[in-house]
């Protein structure tokens, strides 16, 4: 236990040093005249600037040599579609607007890190998936990890929530969500790393997919005429001006939800981090360390539990809405099955 401590201090240690060394030469020169009690210059560091450069996105990414000030940048060359002429900036380091018709499909940080997360999830399973049908048994410690996850995303998610007929055909989809979510989530604790679900982006567009399924699965079940007939609930139709746009905003509250639950979540973290490691360079004492290190230890530890819990939820809320979409078709059945019966006890009611 004391050994992981140490490691635990080390990182975090690693990390100050990171911040101190990353800031920028004009933010850390101290000003003409400027001078401390004892006559050296005073430095200081623009802590703020630093938290939010690292939980932005940008179209570089860095890596830092540990215990050193060597820092290595790869930047991005900047690609646009202009629409129209003279839709994009000549300056690259001008933002590029969408609405003036230029359409920025540069390569950027959290780009770059959800390629990474990618190739990770892909190698894991090429790689430490039993394929052996010799032996179907999984050995070894990382061929059991990931099939006690695997189960898990489909006995205790996929099939409580969606059903035990329809749960496993989607349960393909949940446990790509759920790796990629975690392992992005864990990269984001690596040092000089970035968290993408920490951007905005990076959830709508995991989100949309959850919602795309969703009225996959609804319309499958129900049909198209039992999926609009879903809308109105079964109110009389000078209602339906009220319930149909409910209806709608309903549908787009629940990828709105899980959009920023995941962003919010993975975003707050990092800011309260970095911010606690802040404290040593905005009071500029050391003594701060001892009460701002344990402390950045045990958000870090959190933050280590928040990547699966986050991971999970966003699988599970998933599984729950495919889940609703499944149960359209159900009602339709039961509605169906309902109305028979009636007209079959009409029949043998006697004349």
């Amino acid at each position: 236990m004391r050994r992981w401590l140490w490691c635990a201090v080390l990182a975090v240690s690693v990390a100050a040093r990171a911040q101190e060394g990353h800031a920028p030469a004009h933010e850390t020169a101290p000003a003409s005249g400027e001078h401390a009690a004892g006559g050296h210059g005073e430095e200081k560091v623009d802590t703020s600037s630093y938290i939010l450069e690292h939980v932005a996105d940008s179209p570089e990414v860095g890596f830092q040599v540990p215990l050193t000030d060597k820092e290595y940048v790869i930047h991005f060359p900047v690609w646009r579609v202009p629409f129209k002429a003279g839709a994009c900036p000549l300056d690259p380091e001008t933002p590029a607007s969408l609405t003036a018709g230029c359409l920025d499909l540069t390569f950027t940080k959290h780009s770059f890190w959800m390629m990474v997360g990618s190739l990770i999830v892909v190698l894991l399973f090429a790689f430490g998936a039993n394929r052996n049908p010799k032996q179907p048994v999984p050995h070894g410690p990382r061929q059991n990890i990931l099939e006690m996850l695997v189960i898990f995303v489909r006995n205790e998610i996929a099939i409580p929530n969606i059903g035990k007929q329809e749960g496993p055909r989607y349960t393909p989809y949940l446990l790509s969500v759920f790796f990629f979510i975690l392992t992005l989530n864990l990269l984001g604790l690596v040092p000089w790393a970035s968290t993408a679900t920490g951007n905005l982006g990076v959830t709508l567009a995991l989100a949309l997919c959850t919602f795309v399924l969703t009225q996959f699965a609804s319309v499958k079940a129900a049909g198209i005429g039992g999926y609009f007939k879903h809308m109105t609930g079964g109110a009389p139709w000078w209602i339906w001006p009220i319930m149909i746009p409910v209806e709608i905003l309903g549908l787009f509250t629940k990828p709105f939800a899980l959009m920023l639950r995941l962003f919010a979540n993975m975003l707050a973290g990092h800011i309260v981090l970095f911010s606690l490691l802040g404290l040593i360079f905005i009071i500029g004492n050391v003594a701060v360390s001892v009460v701002a290190v344990p402390f950045a230890i045990f958000i870090y530890l959190l933050e280590l539990f928040v990547a699966f819990l986050q991971a999970y939820i966003f699988t599970m809320l998933s599984a729950l809405f495919i889940g609703m979409g499944v149960a359209m078709g159900h009602h339709e059945e039961h509605a169906h099955d309902a109305h028979a019966h009636e007209e079959h006890a009409e029949g043998h009611a006697p004349g």
